[in-house]
């Protein structure tokens, strides 16, 4: 039975992973380009003969916070049931179909979105914190915007942004276990299905698998760190 019940468990945690990944690959790159968009500073209306709050409507920087705000304001299981049920309900017609791998897809858009909208927190707050005039500095060296950003302030910006951004990491590794929402079956959806043949046992056998999940990123992270620390 311990055998069934880790085999289980290690098909369970392949799936978890495999959320895990997927959402860091498209979360990571897209929280960096919503972070852009929130710091957008294009604003069409300041020539025009207007209201001062209406020159000063940014309105790229307004959309971007905007949804931001929504999805950080609301629980990623709403988001699961909504982007999972939604299209179905909405308009008759259930793109993601009714296998394992429409609801691994519909799992991994909820959380791509949701955690692309807190990395991009967490970024935004990286870029900001880098100091303007080094920024200044680099146009008096003759160095393009582009040129300035990638070899001045990423650099910067993630040796700053990897205590927050590993938390929200480790965070993710627990979170993946909402997906059990839309019957993706998870490291914790297959701890309860042998709770219902009467065992408690393989509940907290789950633990382990996630302390191992969560103390390996642990290390990975420590490691980064001190790879980083050349900024000191």
């Amino acid at each position: 039975m311990f055998w069934t019940v880790t085999q289980g468990l290690l098909e369970g945690t392949g799936a978890a992973a495999e959320l895990f990944f997927l959402t860091l690959v498209f979360a990571l790159p897209l929280g960096l380009v919503v972070a852009f968009g929130s710091m957008s500073k294009w604003a069409p209306f300041r020539r025009l003969r207007a209201p001062a709050w209406l020159r000063g409507l940014r309105p790229v920087s307004l959309v971007v916070r905007t949804v931001v705000w929504v999805f950080r304001g609301t629980p990623l299981m709403l988001q699961l049931l909504i982007i999972y049920y939604g299209p179905g309900l909405i308009g008759g017609n259930n793109i993601w179909g009714s296998g394992t791998g429409g609801r691994m897809a519909a799992a991994a858009v909820a959380f791509v979105l949701n955690y692309a909208c807190y990395f991009s927190e967490i970024s935004r707050g990286g870029i900001e914190s880098v100091p303007h005039g080094q920024y200044e500095a680099g146009l008096v060296l003759g160095m393009t915007r582009r040129q300035i950003f990638f070899r001045v302030t990423l650099l910067q910006m993630i040796k700053r942004i990897v205590p927050p951004m590993s938390n929200e990491i480790i965070t993710l590794v627990k979170d993946t276990s909402l997906a059990r929402i839309i019957a993706v079956t998870e490291i914790i959806k297959v701890g309860e299905n042998f709770m219902r043949k009467g065992m408690i046992w393989p509940l907290f056998y789950t633990g382990v698998f996630y302390l191992v999940f969560v103390g390996a990123l642990t290390l990975l992270f420590g490691w980064i760190e001190k790879k980083l620390s050349y900024f000191k």
